[in-house]
């Protein structure tokens, strides 16, 4: 009998799928995280050399770039809005120099004084002056604030209320005022005080041209002129009805200060 021997099986290693496709995913696995290294790398040195020419400039700049960081975010300036009366107002006190009233009185006023002994006048220095005065009067609107307009802008009226009409100012016209006679009196025993004398001349010069001024009237004729100038300012502004209320001026208001 002859006997077939067959041939040992010949061991052949088994490669399974997953072993097939594991080796290439893992090359690729390593060659992504090698270039993932390499970009968070330069990526990196970008970002530090890019702070660092901000912090260069920065230093270059001074305080100039926070300046130009703070107008990035600093709000613009409101514009100012004004309301009617106060827009009233300004126009009121732009034309306070058209209600003054002036007086000017031309006097002439003797003054004197004794040289006693004891109670025996052995001289008299007499001095005579003749000035030229000026008093001006009128309404100070420098101090309306809004409140003292009413606007009613149904009816196009406006009611203002004034300062009472006041003396803003007296003075002398030196180059039209001068010493017309000064006289010692006999052998010139009179005291020399022609400086003390002048001076009082001049004041009571003063007092009757402020007293002369008032009882002409003056400061109703200042009143007068502001209520009539404001009225034909706010007409021409565009109201149909104006009503001006004045205060009345004190008594005191004629006494020189």
């Amino acid at each position: 009998m002859v006997q077939t021997q067959h041939p040992p099986d010949l061991e052949t290693p088994e490669i399974t799928s997953r072993e097939a496709t594991t080796v290439p995913a893992t090359r690729q696995t390593n060659g992504t995280l090698s270039f993932l290294k390499a970009f968070l790398l330069m990526t990196t040195g970008g970002i530090t050399l890019v702070t660092l020419l901000v912090l260069v400039g920065v230093w270059r700049a001074g305080s100039g770039f926070f300046t130009l960081i703070e107008s990035f975010f600093k709000a613009p300036p409101a514009t100012p809005q004004a309301s009617v009366p106060t827009m009233v107002v300004n126009q009121i006190q732009g034309v306070s120099e058209l209600t003054t009233a002036v007086f000017t009185m031309e006097s002439i006023v003797p003054t004197s004084q004794d040289r006693k002994v004891g109670n025996l006048t052995v001289g008299t220095t007499r001095l005579l002056y003749i000035a030229q005065g000026e008093v001006r009067a009128g309404v100070d609107l420098s101090g309306m604030t809004a409140s003292d307009v009413v606007v009613n802008p149904d009816t196009d009226s406006v009611v203002v209320k004034i300062p009472a009409a006041e003396i803003l100012d007296y003075q002398l016209d030196v180059s039209q005022s001068r010493v017309y006679e000064y006289d010692r009196g006999f052998l010139n025993l009179g005291p020399d005080v022609a400086p003390q004398l002048q001076t009082l001349a001049q004041q009571k010069t003063l007092d009757k041209v402020v007293n002369a001024a008032c009882e002409q009237g003056i400061l109703d004729q200042a009143r007068d002129r502001a209520e009539m100038t404001l009225e034909k300012l706010l007409t021409h502004s565009g109201y149909d009805q104006v009503t001006i209320i004045s205060e009345v001026s004190p008594a005191s208001q004629c006494a020189v200060k």
